[in-house]
């Protein structure tokens, strides 16, 4: 993962994805915007308490900065489910100006249209953005520790297969910043969920000590379920940045006590 610096708004692309002059694709920060305070200074989530003038501001400041017009942006509402929106011309814009239209109930996106910029946002939440260069399709996904457990990377896949007749194996997948295997201390219920979903919580959680709660592996276990389904680990980046390590530059709702804004990830056809 490397980071381009623009005029204003800095941003992150992935390495695995450079080569492919068919895409766009970028990670924002919290970097280059307007805003103050928890919310300083790029927040681009609406669904947060700071001025709605401030996010689209910023939103469109990040626009400006990966050359994607804001109108091509689409975003969902996520509500950390695994429901995955097949996105049409359509749906441009959805989202993008308002919380009003944004897809409902949605946590990962997929589309074969040029010109749609699915985004998906968080702070301490995975973004997982998809591109599979022989079928030319594009996904995005957001996945917390429930999405991540109930294998949302996986659900993105299948519908790539299903709508689009994606191989695995020509995927490409690119896991972005989040809170990393450092910082994030779970309790009985996550540890519980691992273990039914994937039957083992070797190399998915540690148990460092008896004086501290275990740590699960997010970017790990999102790995480990894209594996099981086909897709070559060669073709798999992970940014490796903890967002609660690296709290000054990437929005953390742990290290923030919830009180944050977000930052996102983007992919489009170009």
């Amino acid at each position: 993962m490397q980071q381009v610096r623009s005029s204003r708004v800095p941003y992150y692309i992935f390495d695995n994805f450079c080569d492919f002059k068919e895409i766009k694709h970028f990670v924002s920060t919290r970097h280059g915007g307007v805003g103050d305070g928890a919310y300083a200074t790029l927040n681009i989530g609406l669904g947060t308490e700071d001025k709605p003038s401030d996010v689209l501001m910023n939103r469109r400041l990040l626009s400006e900065s990966v050359g994607i017009p804001l109108e091509s942006f689409v975003m969902a509402h996520q509500v950390h489910g695994i429901h995955v929106e097949v996105v049409t011309k359509d749906r441009k814009g959805a989202g993008a100006f308002s919380r009003d239209d944004a897809l409902p109930s949605t946590d990962a996106m997929i589309s074969n249209e040029r010109g749609l910029c699915l985004f998906v946002m968080g702070a301490d939440c995975v973004p997982i953005l998809f591109f599979d260069p022989v079928k030319r399709v594009i996904g995005a996904a957001h996945a917390g520790w429930r999405g991540t457990v109930k294998k949302i990377a996986v659900a993105t896949v299948q519908k790539m297969e299903e709508e689009y007749g994606c191989s695995p194996v020509d995927i490409c997948v690119a896991i972005g910043p989040s809170i990393g295997p450092c910082c994030y201390r779970i309790g009985g219920e996550v540890i519980d969920e691992v273990l039914h979903s994937f039957g083992t919580t070797e190399g998915l959680i540690s148990f460092d000590n008896q004086e501290s709660l275990p740590i699960l592996d997010l970017w790990t276990t999102n790995k480990f379920q894209l594996r099981e389904i086909g897709v070559p680990d060669r073709n798999i980046e992970i940014a490796g940045i903890c967002t609660q390590c690296n709290h000054h530059d990437f929005f953390s709702s742990r290290h923030d006590k919830g009180v944050t804004g977000r930052f996102g990830a983007g992919i489009v056809l170009v």
